[in-house]
């Protein structure tokens, strides 16, 4: 109901309905509807975190300074493939996750900062370490323009299927990342802007 109406399009009595529980339950367990959209999303989103974590620990163990390519595929693959199987919510998790990401209210905000901000910021550093001729700013900037290609990629809207007669198809996380990810290292290596 999140993913489909945002934080503010859904009430708790409508969830309480849908869920088939009282809304006493709501209140003792998660204290408001901001702490069950919290509970929820950091119970889908703590599994991609934690295996992008661990993909980066281990191209940081097989090489004194990772390939840039190697960071990316570390990023993206959990989100590409945790973040769309059922069991961590399917589409609707990607939805959820999108509509968070460009929902301006606090709360979301909090909400993915808590989720994903200890371990982007280690992405990031990763990054600024392997491109150490490339200052911060444009690392950061770059990393923002990455995180929209994915968020689209993961929405798989139906757009790119409809202009291409099916030839490409986000849903194949395997292509999508062969392309993907020499398409943002191209990116992430181009010269800084003046």
């Amino acid at each position: 109901m999140f993913a489909e109406h945002g934080m503010s399009g859904v009430g708790l009595r409508a969830i309480t309905t849908e869920a088939e529980v009282n809304l006493a339950s709501i209140a003792y367990h998660f204290g408001s509807k901001d702490g069950l959209l919290e509970a929820l999303f950091a119970q889908r989103a703590t599994p991609i975190a934690q295996e992008r974590l661990r993909l980066l620990a281990e191209c940081n163990a097989a090489n004194a300074k990772p390939q840039l390519e190697q960071i990316l595929d570390a990023f993206l693959r959990p989100a590409l493939t945790l973040g769309v199987q059922p069991q961590f919510g399917g589409p609707a998790f990607v939805k959820l996750r999108a509509r968070l990401a460009t929902e301006p209210e606090t709360t979301t905000r909090k909400i993915l900062s808590k989720a994903f901000d200890q371990s982007s910021r280690q992405f990031i550093d990763a990054l600024i370490k392997a491109l150490p001729q490339m200052p911060r700013a444009e690392v950061e900037w770059r990393f923002h323009f990455m995180l929209g290609a994915m968020f689209y990629t993961m929405a798989d809207s139906g757009r790119i299927q409809a202009l291409t007669n099916g030839r490409v198809d986000p849903g194949d996380v395997k292509r999508a990342l062969h392309h993907m990810i020499p398409y943002l290292a191209a990116g992430f290596r181009s010269a800084p802007v003046a």
